[in-house]
């Protein structure tokens, strides 16, 4: 998918869908699955096993992830985690990055309607 960042620049941003997710989290598959929301947004709602960065301390805490593993990126909707992987692909790392379409809304939506929306 071509994603229009907000710095306006386009890149190629690879996506899974949240039954996708649900489906690669349950098979036990060694993926790290990285929520770059706000904490007070974390709080709230989450998906379990998400490790929470928020976007702003990406590269400041890039060693806190293991740069050859898979890593699913998630926000609200999707721009904040697209964002994310713009950065972390320029910082040279070196796993596959996937982008959650829709975000957490779409995991409430389509995956865990317990997960509050906001």
């Amino acid at each position: 998918m071509l994603f229009d960042s907000y710095s306006g620049g386009i890149q190629m941003v690879e996506e899974i869908s949240a039954a996708e997710l649900k489906q690669l989290l349950d098979s036990d598959e060694d993926v790290q699955l990285i929520d770059v929301r706000q904490p007070d947004e974390n709080a709230f709602a989450r998906i379990d096993g998400a490790k929470l960065i928020p976007l702003g301390e990406i590269m400041s805490r890039m060693s806190e992830l293991d740069q050859n593993r898979e890593a699913i990126i998630h926000c609200k909707m999707g721009g904040r985690s697209a964002r994310a992987i713009e950065a972390l692909k320029s910082a040279g790392y070196k796993g596959e990055l996937k982008n959650l379409k829709g975000g957490i809304t779409a995991w409430s939506n389509e995956v865990d309607p317990r997960v509050p929306k906001y």
